[in-house]
């Protein structure tokens, strides 16, 4: 059934008509219309648009945002669109998109979301999937082009994150004794012990480095985006900080730099002098996908159990917490935007914690020793 409406006048005094087609039954078109008289009376109502999901997502959505985020995150939300959302819902008009529709979707990508079309995705993702639409249409609203946003009463899977793994103090230990000939083995260090980023470490330059204090300063990352290596700054001000290295990383920093000085000598003109603490043999930036593949070959050479290059990063703050270094110090170091991203990720270190602090609560109150 097709609903023909008159709605009235316009400022200008023209007459507004509008058509919507798909309705069931008579009571259902009636319903519409004046749902429709309601929007129009509250100032809301939208007329429907031509454009089709994939048209406001590629050439109007993405390109207005582009210049309000990092170009790391546009690259997240433009490969999630283009893989995820428009080959399965791109088709429709704008305005056709229902809670419904969504949550077709979400179950879709659950049960056959991967490449292959043989596996889903993990509900962490799907979620991530409707978050990224959950903005793009609520822009949407904001621009005039639909009236509501239909992610709002859509019901994405629950983002169940997965248990961490991590490698225990001794299994680091083992890690780092394996690789202590290896040319970047100041860099492997450097994710041992201070918990940067996979970016962070590959973003640092001797400029930032001060070994008189044995501090460096975490103003940069090397990021792939649109598969091309790019410096991004750090998303939030706690993620620019000053960390504190220990005896021993700052003396093997130093003969890092020795070493990287007698290259320089051997390249000679060929010598890329990017000002990079760790590159390739030329002096050029590493791609951080080759430092991803290299771990996963070393950790396996060295007997380790698979974990990912970042769970180092993990490996490092359960380490810290586990030593009874404090969260907040802990924190700082990782460069999260609150303590609460600390506890809250690294909470399966806390019971343990706890049973430290009672016990030694215990002895001072009660004289026991």
């Amino acid at each position: 059934m097709v609903l023909l409406a008159e709605l009235g006048t316009d400022g200008d005094g023209k007459r507004q008509q509008v058509s919507r087609g798909g309705f069931r039954t008579r009571r259902e078109a009636e319903a519409a219309f004046a749902a429709m008289r309601d929007e129009l009376r509250k100032g809301t109502f939208v007329s429907e648009t031509k454009t089709t999901v994939k048209e406001f997502l590629v050439d109007e959505w993405l390109p207005a945002i582009r210049v309000s985020i990092r170009p790391s995150t546009l690259d997240n939300y433009s490969s999630a669109m283009r893989r995820y959302v428009i080959p399965r819902i791109g088709g429709p008009q704008l305005g056709r998109v229902s809670p419904a529709m969504l949550n077709a979707l979400y179950a879709d990508l659950l049960a056959t979301g991967r490449h292959d079309g043989l596996d889903g995705l993990s509900p962490k993702t799907v979620k991530e999937v409707h978050t990224i639409l959950h903005k793009a249409m609520h822009d949407a609203v904001r621009w005039g082009r639909l009236g509501r946003n239909p992610a709002d009463l859509a019901d994405p899977p629950a983002a169940r994150s997965p248990e961490m793994q991590v490698w225990s103090a001794e299994q680091l230990r083992k890690f780092l004794a394996f690789v202590a000939d290896d040319r970047l083995y100041a860099m492997w260090l450097m994710y041992a012990t201070t918990g940067m980023r996979r970016g962070e470490v590959l973003g640092l330059r001797w400029g930032d480095v001060d070994h008189k204090h044995g501090r460096i300063a975490v103003v940069q990352s090397l990021l792939i985006v649109e598969h091309k290596m790019m410096f991004s700054e750090p998303k939030t001000n706690k993620g620019r900080r000053s960390v504190a290295l220990d005896p021993t990383t700052a003396g093997v920093l130093r003969s890092h730099r020795a070493a990287q000085a007698k290259e320089q000598l051997l390249a000679g003109e060929v010598w890329t002098n990017s000002g990079l603490v760790f590159t390739t043999e030329l002096g050029g930036a590493i791609d951080p996908h080759r430092v991803t593949r290299n771990f996963g070959a070393l950790s396996e050479a060295a007997g380790l159990p698979h974990i990912r290059l970042h769970d180092v990063r993990h490996s490092y703050a359960s380490a810290a917490l586990a030593a009874g270094v404090q969260a907040k110090v802990v924190s700082e170091r990782l460069g999260h935007a609150n303590i609460a991203i600390t506890l809250d990720t690294y909470s399966h270190d806390l019971p343990a914690m706890h049973e430290d602090a009672a016990e030694k609560i215990a002895a001072l109150i009660l004289g026991m020793h």
